[in-house]
C-alpha cells in the first residue's frame, strides 16, 4: 500500500513538474514528508501570495504549467490574490492546498477555510478531493483543464486524511484525459475562415490587434506572416507584448490609455480590425461605442465568451489563434493594397513618437531604454504595477515572446518579485530583470529572503520616486495634486538588500544609470539598482482609442 501524499508526488512527476513554489503548514506535513525524499525541488517562499505569483511567473516564461502548495486556512486564503491573477490573464497553474480533514469539515476547525468555494470565480476549475483513490485522475484533469483551451489556474484541495490516505501500490495513472462538456474548439470553422478571407483581401486599411492569446498559443510566427503577406500593421495589448518584434516596422506597439498615439489613432482610422487573442479590455477600448469606429470587426478566440462580449463582431471565429490564422493563411492571397495606409501610418509615428525630455534630469524612461538598449532583446522583464509598469512596457523593446511578464487584468501591486523569482527557475542561465516601483516593491520584499536563500538570480531596478506613482498622477491630473496618502518615506532598499546578503547599487545621477546597468548585468547572482527618478514624472501619452480621458475616468473609475 501506499499513501494519498505520494500518489499526488508521482501524479506531478508523471506530468513533467520539476518546481514546486510552497509554504508548510500542519495539515500538509504528509506532503512535505513526501516532498523531502523527492525529486521534485520545492521553494520555499516568505509568504503564500508569493508562492502563486512565482508558479505564474515560471508558467509565463516557460509555456508550462506552474505549481504552488500551501497549507489550510490562512495559508490557502493567501494564495487567492495570486490565483485571481492568474485568472485575469489566462495562466495555466495548479494550486495544491490542505484541508482539514473530511470528518471535520464544516465545523469550522482549526485553520479551515471554504477554499473550493471561495475560489470558485477565481479558477477555470476546481476540486475537493474527499478519497485518496481519486488523486491519479484528478491530477491528470488539471493538468489538461489547466493547460487547454483557454489556460486558467485550477485548485485541488486535499484534506489531511486524504493525504494519508492508504491505496494499493498498483493505482494506475491515466495517460489521456477526456472529459465530457470540455472540449475546446481549436479549428475555426471553415465558413468563418471564408468570410474574414473575404474581409481581409478587400480591406483597404487593416489593423491586426494582438493580444494575450497569440503568445499563450504559440502564434508569433503565423501573425508575423499574416501582417507582411496584408502590409497591415499590428498593435499589441499589454499582454501581447512581444507577439511581433519590437522594432519590425509594422509594429506600432502598444495600443490604448497609454499606449502609442499612432496605434491609437490607427485604430480610430482603420477599415478593418482582426482582434486576435484579445478581448477588448477597458484599458484599450475606452468608450467602447467610439472604438475603433469606421471597422468592420474579425474577432478570434478559443473561448467563445469573448467574443462579442465588450465590442459587436462582423466576423466571429472561435478557435485557438495558431491554427485559425493557419487556416487563413492557406487561404488568402499575396499581394497588398495598403501602401497609402502604410504611409499614413508612419507619418503618425514621425509626428507623435514616445519621446524621453533630454534636459540631464534622471527620468524613469531612460533608466527603461537605457536596459533595453544593453540587453538587446535577449532575457525576461518583468514588472511590478503601475507607472513602473506602463514605462517598461512603452519604451523597452521586447523582441521575442515570453520575454515580458506583467499583471495585467488584475493589476497586482507585489506581483512581479515573487513571479521574476519563477522566471528563473523557468529560464535558468538567462538574465531575468525586474522593474519595479517603490511602492509595488514592498508588498512582498520579504521574498528578498528566498532570492538569497536559493541564490536567484534576478535584478532588480527600482524606479524610485517616494510615491504611488500611478495613483499620485491620477490625484495630479484629476483632483489639484491633492496627494492623499500617496507619499512614501525614504527607503534604503540597497541597505535592505544587503541585509539579505544581496548585493545592490543607488544611482542618483543620469550617467551614473548605464554603468549601474552593467554591473547588474555582470554580477553572478542577484542585484538590486536603487535609481532616484524625477519624483512628480508621469505616464504618457494617456489618450485612450476612442474616447477622452476625462469621459474613461467617468465610466470606470
Amino acid at each position: 500500500m501506499t499513501t494519498g501524499a505520494k500518489v499526488l508526488i508521482e501524479g506531478l512527476l508523471r506530468q513533467g513538474t520539476k518546481t514546486i513554489f510552497g509554504y508548510p503548514g500542519g495539515v500538509v506535513l504528509p506532503i512535505y514528508d513526501v516532498l523531502y525524499d523527492s525529486p521534485l525541488e520545492h521553494i520555499l517562499v516568505r509568504h503564500e501570495q508569493a508562492a502563486a505569483h512565482a508558479a505564474d511567473g515560471y508558467a509565463r516564461a516557460s509555456g508550462r504549467v506552474g505549481v504552488c502548495l500551501a497549507t489550510s486556512g490562512p495559508g490557502a486564503c493567501n494564495l487567492v490574490t495570486g490565483i485571481a491573477t492568474a485568472y485575469m490573464d489566462s495562466i495555466p497553474i495548479i494550486a495544491l492546498t490542505g484541508q482539514v480533514p473530511t470528518n471535520l469539515l464544516g465545523n469550522d476547525a482549526f485553520q479551515e477555510s471554504d477554499i473550493h468555494g471561495i475560489t470558485m470565480p477565481i479558477t477555470k476549475h476546481n476540486y475537493l478531493v474527499t478519497q485518496a483513490a481519486d488523486l491519479p485522475r484528478v491530477i491528470a484533469e488539471a493538468f489538461y483543464i489547466a493547460s487547454t483551451g483557454r489556460p486558467g489556474p485550477v485548485l485541488i484541495d486535499i484534506p489531511k486524511d486524504v493525504s494519508t490516505g492508504e491505496v494499493p501500490d498498483e493505482i494506475e495513472f491515466p495517460t489521456t484525459v477526456s472529459l465530457r462538456g470540455y472540449q475546446p474548439t481549436v479549428k475555426g470553422h471553415p465558413r468563418q475562415i471564408e468570410r474574414a478571407v473575404d474581409l481581409l483581401t478587400r480591406a483597404e486599411r487593416p489593423l491586426l490587434y494582438a493580444g494575450g492569446g497569440v503568445i499563450l498559443s504559440g502564434a508569433e510566427q503565423e501573425l508575423l506572416a499574416l501582417a507582411e503577406r496584408l502590409g497591415a500593421p499590428v498593435t499589441t495589448t499589454l499582454m501581447g507584448l512581444g507577439a511581433i518584434c519590437g522594432d519590425h516596422p509594422l509594429n506600432l506597439g502598444m495600443l490604448g490609455m497609454h499606449g502609442t498615439a499612432y496605434a491609437n489613432y490607427a485604430v480610430t482610422e482603420c477599415d478593418l480590425l482582426v482582434a486576435i487573442g484579445a478581448r477588448f479590455d477597458d484599458r484599450v477600448t475606452g468608450k467602447i461605442e467610439t472604438f475603433a469606429p469606421n471597422a468592420q470587426v474579425i474577432h478570434i478566440d478559443v473561448d467563445p465568451a469573448e467574443i462579442g462580449k465588450n465590442k459587436p463582431v462582423d466576423v466571429p471565429i472561435v478557435g485557438d489563434v495558431r491554427h485559425v490564422l493557419a487556416q487563413i493563411l492557406e487561404r488568402l492571397p499575396e499581394g497588398s493594397k495598403t501602401g497609402p495606409w502604410l504611409a499614413r501610418v508612419n507619418e503618425w509615428r514621425a509626428t507623435h513618437p514616445l519621446t524621453i525630455r533630454d534636459d540631464g534630469l534622471l527620468h524613469p524612461q531612460y533608466v527603461v531604454r537605457t536596459l533595453s538598449e544593453l540587453l538587446d532583446g535577449e532575457g525576461v522583464i518583468v514588472s511590478e504595477v503601475g507607472q513602473n509598469q506602463m514605462w517598461a512596457a512603452q519604451h523597452f523593446c521586447f523582441k521575442k515572446p515570453r520575454s515580458w511578464i506583467s499583471s495585467g487584468g488584475l493589476g497586482t501591486m507585489g506581483y512581479g518579485l515573487p513571479a521574476a523569482m519563477g522566471a528563473c527557475y523557468a529560464r535558468p542561465g538567462e538574465q531575468v530583470f525586474l522593474i519595479a516601483g517603490d511602492g509595488s516593491l514592498q508588498m512582498n520584499i520579504q521574498e528578498f529572503g528566498t532570492i538569497m536563500q536559493y541564490g536567484i538570480p534576478v535584478k532588480i531596478v527600482v524606479l524610485n520616486n517616494g510615491f504611488l506613482g500611478m495613483v499620485r498622477q491620477w490625484q495630479e491630473l484629476f483632483y489639484e495634486r491633492r496627494y492623499a496618502y500617496t507619499e512614501l518615506p525614504p527607503v534604503d532598499f540597497v541597505g535592505i538588500a544587503r541585509a539579505y546578503g544581496i548585493d545592490g547599487v543607488r544611482v542618483e545621477e543620469r550617467d551614473k544609470v548605464r554603468a549601474a546597468l552593467e554591473a547588474a548585468i555582470a554580477h553572478d547572482g542577484p542585484f538590486l539598482v536603487d535609481v532616484q527618478v524625477e519624483r512628480e514624472e508621469n505616464v504618457f501619452p494617456m489618450v485612450p482609442a476612442g474616447a477622452a480621458i476625462n469621459e474613461m475616468i467617468g465610466s470606470r473609475q
